[in-house]
C-alpha cells in the first residue's frame, strides 16, 4: 500500500533540544555568511516545538539522520543530515546550512519538503524513510 505524500505543514516541525540549541547558535553566527539560509533556519527554529532526544519519534529528520527520499521522477537518494564541517557532497552528507538541509530538519515520514536552489529554482522530495542518528540507534 502505497503511503499519502504531504506537504509538511507550516506549523509542524519538532526538534530536539539540543539540536535547538546549537542550530540556533549556528543559524545566528551564520548570518554576515549566508543571510538568507541562516534566516531561514532561524525561523525554522523560531516554529518548532522542541522535545527531549528520547521523546523523538523516529521517522523524524533530526541532526545525524539519514533519510531515504523521492523526487518527483521516482528516483530515490539517500543523505544524512549533518553540521556543516561534516558535509560531503559526494558521500551524501548534506549540510544544514544548504536550503535542502534546512528543509529536511523536523520532516516526518510521508511529509513533501520544499526547497529554492541558491540558482532559483523550485525542488520537492518526498520523505520516504528516516533512520535515526547513529547514537540513537542503540
Amino acid at each position: 500500500m502505497q503511503r499519502s505524500i504531504k506537504v509538511r505543514p507550516p506549523d509542524t516541525i519538532l526538534v530536539t533540544a539540543t539540536d535547538h540549541g546549537r542550530l540556533t547558535g549556528l543559524a545566528r553566527a551564520s548570518l554576515d555568511r549566508l543571510p538568507d539560509t541562516a534566516e531561514e533556519l532561524l525561523s525554522e527554529m523560531d516554529r518548532a516545538t522542541v522535545a527531549a532526544a528520547g521523546a523523538m519519534p523516529d521517522n523524524v529528520v533530526r541532526m545525524g539522520s539519514t533519510v531515504r527520499a523521492r523526487n518527483g521522477d521516482g528516483a530515490e537518494q539517500h543523505m544524512t543530515l549533518v553540521y556543516p564541517a561534516e558535509a560531503d557532497i559526494a558521500a551524501q552528507r548534506i549540510s544544514i546550512l544548504t536550503p535542502l538541509g534546512t528543509a529536511l530538519i523536523g520532516a516526518q515520514v510521508g511529509h513533501r519538503v520544499h526547497w529554492a536552489t541558491r540558482d532559483g529554482r523550485e525542488m520537492a522530495l518526498d520523505i520516504v524513510a528516516v533512520e535515526p542518528p547513529p547514537a540513537e540507534r542503540l
